[in-house]
């Protein structure tokens, strides 16, 4: 019994332990848009910068992180070579469907329902996002969400050449 115990958590302790490192490529998965029929990868975006937000609906900081990344994505979509790539991740479409329409959100979506991506990324919970520079690498992960602060302080510096490293 004691065997089993110790398996169970040592399996539960180890889960989403596959990480990913700066400046290693970012893991793709094609996966299903979340709206559409057509399906899309991060490589689809290679040649700008990237910030992958994984969340899902049902996820109380996602919902308090949403407002921020959206006005961050309208503004810097026009300065910069940037885009916000949402992955619901581990929801029912529909909730995902409302959370979008609730929060006005219009960058893009993919959907990822058996959290391959998830676990790929090395995932702790959610939400967390992931700079992706235009080669495919990443430069920075946010576990937790994002503030507008964050978004100012320590992303926009990467978008404009003027990141710290």
């Amino acid at each position: 019994m004691l065997a089993v115990v110790g398996l169970l958590a040592y399996g539960l302790a180890s889960k989403g332990s596959a990480s990913i490192s700066v400046g290693q490529p970012v893991p793709d998965r094609t996966l299903p848009r979340l709206q559409g029929k057509r399906s899309a990868d991060i490589a689809d975006y290679r040649g700008r910068w990237v910030l992958v937000n994984v969340w899902a609906s049902w996820c109380p900081p996602c919902r308090d992180e949403a407002p921020a990344l959206e006005r961050f994505y309208r503004r810097e979509r026009r300065r910069t070579n940037f885009t916000v790539l949402g992955i619901d991740s581990r929801d029912v479409s529909s909730d995902a469907i409302g959370f979008l329409r609730r929060y006005r959100i219009t960058y893009p979506q993919l959907r990822d329902g058996s959290a391959q991506l998830y676990d790929a990324l090395g995932m702790r919970g959610y939400p967390e996002s992931f700079l992706v520079d235009p080669q495919g690498k990443l430069a920075l992960i946010r576990r937790g969400s994002v503030t507008p602060s964050f978004l100012d302080d320590v992303v926009r510096p990467f978008l404009v050449g003027r990141a710290k490293s």
